[in-house]
């Protein structure tokens, strides 16, 4: 049986966005279902659950600085292996003497400059201290591990665990009025997120205008705000297929699972791993091909002619090439729908997830358990050995 254990989840709580994405609530969701006592500390949005247990040792208020250490967890989960998080993680786990837990997410080699700011900082203030301190790290893909070994830390105690998906509310057969509303019929391919330079939304509008843009069976829909929309609106209008690109805005959380699911397909076409996998995980449980980049974030998720298509990044005539392909045999596009989701289920499953991640708490809390009885047990043992090596030397 596994044994209960009191677990501490610590965020950044001044971070612009949460890392790891939906990752510490249902993380936090799967350990209470497991009979586990989960308390998060820095949780700024409020939306990780906790557990119902009774007040924290010492009534220590758990957003407080202290907070971590008046709860006395067994084992502390951090999010962000170089942020205040971890740093703030690494400091109590050695105080109490528990193992550290590190989930990381991956960060783009760009970003926005505070996070660039903030991990530069990290690095050379407490970065060292994490490295030492940390019990496992969580990569959330192989970026995540290749950053992970590239900021130093032992590759032995990086352990690949992808996020998952709601398989639930994210299911084949979804259907949605939000795009009728917004005057697309018929067959759509959809692109959500920002909107912005950079992201190789330029070629996928060039890509649709060179293969079923001038369809009216087709549409090219953007989910998203951005700076980029009046470019690319402009650029749509020159190619003549203005009329058959739409603009929705920022999708409602409860609209998403019928949108996705409405989609003929779900357009990535970032130019590097500065993109959320979640959209993506999201797709393939809809039962809706993708096509991505190939670049490594994309690449481990999406099986290229398996559920969907691996287009080399920022080359115009390949992505015109994935559109003809996608487009002209619906066949294969239900096939790859279809392998999307067997994948989705196979591998981002939350409580097949949520069970791994138990079992890297549970072995690493045990192993700390037992170095600290092997230490006590070695103490215990020295006087009595001193004592003894005394006798013989003087036995009057």
């Amino acid at each position: 049986m596994t044994p209960s254990l009191r677990i501490a989840i610590v965020l950044d709580p001044f971070a612009l966005r949460r890392k790891g994405g939906e990752h510490a609530p249902r993380i936090a969701r799967e350990l209470l279902s497991r009979g586990h006592e989960v308390r998060a500390f820095g949780d700024a949005r409020g939306d990780v659950p906790r557990s119902s247990a009774g007040p924290l040792v010492g009534d220590v208020a758990p957003l407080e600085g202290a907070g971590v250490m008046g709860y006395r967890p067994d084992v502390l989960v951090a999010y962000d292996a170089l942020s205040p998080a971890a740093f703030h993680g690494a400091r109590c786990a050695r105080r109490l003497g528990v193992p550290l837990v590190l989930v990381e997410e991956g960060f783009p080699t760009k970003g926005r400059p505070i996070e660039r700011a903030k991990r530069w900082f990290g690095e050379r203030v407490w970065g060292a201290l994490v490295r030492r301190t940390a019990t496992r790290l969580v990569a959330l893909d192989s970026v995540g591990e290749r950053q992970a070994r590239g900021e130093g830390f032992d590759p032995e105690r990086i352990q690949v665990l992808h996020a998952g998906v709601d398989l639930t509310t994210f299911r084949p057969g979804l259907a949605s009025e939000l795009p009728r509303r917004h005057g697309v019929a018929g067959r759509y391919l959809l692109h959500i997120g920002r909107v912005e330079e950079g992201r190789g939304l330029e070629q996928v509008v060039a890509a649709f205008a060179a293969t079923v843009g001038r369809r009216e069976d087709w549409s090219l829909v953007f989910a998203g705000v951005g700076g980029a929309r009046a470019r690319l609106r402009a650029q749509a209008e020159q190619l003549g297929i203005g009329a058959r690109v739409h603009w929705i805005g920022v999708p409602r959380a409860e609209e998403l699972p019928g949108l996705l699911g409405s989609a003929t397909a779900l357009v990535v076409a970032t130019r590097d791993d500065d993109v959320a996998s979640l959209k993506v995980r999201r797709a393939m449980a809809c039962g809706v091909p993708v096509l991505g980049s190939n670049v490594p974030r994309l690449a481990d998720l999406v099986e290229d002619h398996g559920s969907g298509l691996l287009v080399p990044a920022g080359d115009p005539g390949a992505w015109a090439e994935a559109l003809r392909a996608l487009a002209g045999d619906p066949v294969r596009r239900e096939r790859w729908g279809r392998r999307g989701r067997e994948l989705a289920e196979q591998r981002f499953a939350w409580p097949e997830i949520g069970a791994r991640f138990e079992a890297l708490l549970v072995r690493a809390t045990q192993r700390r358990r037992a170095e600290q009885s092997a230490d006590v047990a070695a103490e215990l043992a020295g006087p009595a050995a001193s004592e003894g090596e005394v006798a013989k030397a003087d036995p009057a």
